[in-house]
This record gives structure tokens, C-alpha cells and sequence, in this order.
């Protein structure tokens, strides 16, 4: 049985990173980083799960996805997992909801399929939103990493529903927990599996 377990974390994108922000310019960094940072302090508390974050935790620099992916490969680490906030059309809405990505297709990598089952759910629940369901994608860091990999989509920032949440900081912090708590359920399923 394998000892320590290590989980790449990736928040999104920089603070300076154009268009990924509010209709009214609050920047997707910051809510990715709080949700991040909940993780964080959760697993430095866990017994056998160590964590690296591959972006840059300050925000100041936008580091590439290549960066990000090559470093979570050379880690070896065993599931990437990549915060985001989402945006619709940059103008305030109605839309909403939680959403998760995993590689296209799902048969590729069914590890990522199981890691999105066990910790999607737990982030709907805790930010209370649409669920919007589990999604295949291209995106780099779903394809490019040598793990399991999901993107997870905690809201619409240009949502007049999802934004009430989403600017609480109690609600991210929820979001996180969710997170962890899906990431303990995934290693147990693993353990069991695999």
C-alpha cells in the first residue's frame, strides 16, 4: 500500500491574467486562493497526503501550464487538481452552477472519472449552487498531466446568483473542505481498486 500520497494544486489562473475577472474586476485569483488555501491548511494536517501547489501562490506571475503540468509530472504526484471560478459572457447573469472536467475522453484516464465522482458532488453541496455536472474536456492540464487530473468550476463570477457565494469567504472555505473531503474519499477508493 502506497504511503505518502501527493496532490497537485493548481489556483487557476494569476491575478494579472486578462479577462479572468468580474464584470465589476474582481479577480478569479483571489477566489481560487482562498479555496486553495482551505485545502492547503486541511491536508498539512493529514496523515500520508503531502501537497505541492504548482501555480504561483503570491498570483504575481501567471506561471504557464506547461510549467505547472511538467512540474506536477516530475513530482510524481498521484491527482492534479485545478480551482477555477467560471465565467459565461463577462456581463452579469443569471446562469449558474458547479461543474467538473475530467480528459476527453473519460476511458482514457478512469482514475480522473472516480476522482471528480468522489469530490464534484461534496463542492456542489458546499457552495450550494446548480449542479451542473461532471464534463469531458481537452483543456492542458487534464491531458498534459501523467496523473489523474480535474478541473473543477465553483461557480459563474458573472452569475448575480453564483457571485453572493462565491464573494463569501465562509462559502469558499466550504468549498475547500468539500475538496479535501473528496480527496480522502478518492484515496480510499483507490487503495480499495487499484
Amino acid at each position: 500500500m502506497k504511503k505518502n500520497w501527493l496532490i497537485a494544486i493548481d489556483a487557476g489562473h494569476g491575478k494579472y491574467t486578462p479577462g479572468k475577472q468580474t464584470p465589476d474586476g474582481a479577480k478569479e485569483w483571489h477566489f481560487n486562493n482562498k479555496v486553495v488555501q482551505t485545502i492547503e491548511k486541511r491536508l498539512r494536517k493529514a496523515n500520508g497526503i503531502k501537497y505541492i501547489r504548482v501555480d504561483d501562490p503570491t498570483g504575481e506571475k501567471d506561471r504557464s501550464l506547461i510549467e505547472r503540468v511538467k512540474l506536477a509530472n516530475i513530482k510524481q504526484a498521484d491527482l492534479y487538481i485545478s480551482i477555477h471560478h467560471n465565467a459565461n459572457t463577462g456581463k452579469w447573469g443569471t446562469w449558474t452552477g458547479v461543474e467538473t472536467f475530467v480528459m476527453m475522453p473519460k476511458s482514457k484516464n478512469p482514475k480522473s472519472t472516480i476522482a471528480a465522482q468522489c469530490i464534484h458532488p461534496k463542492v456542489v453541496k458546499a457552495m450550494v449552487l446548480k449542479d451542473r455536472g461532471i464534463k469531458e474536456a481537452n483543456y492542458f492540464v487534464l491531458k498534459e498531466t501523467t496523473m489523474p487530473a480535474i478541473l473543477i468550476e465553483g461557480g459563474f463570477m458573472d452569475s448575480t446568483i453564483d457571485i453572493k457565494r462565491i464573494r463569501d469567504r465562509k462559502r469558499l472555505e466550504m468549498q475547500g473542505n468539500a475538496i479535501v473531503e473528496g480527496i480522502l474519499e478518492y484515496i480510499s477508493l483507490i487503495k480499495d481498486r487499484f
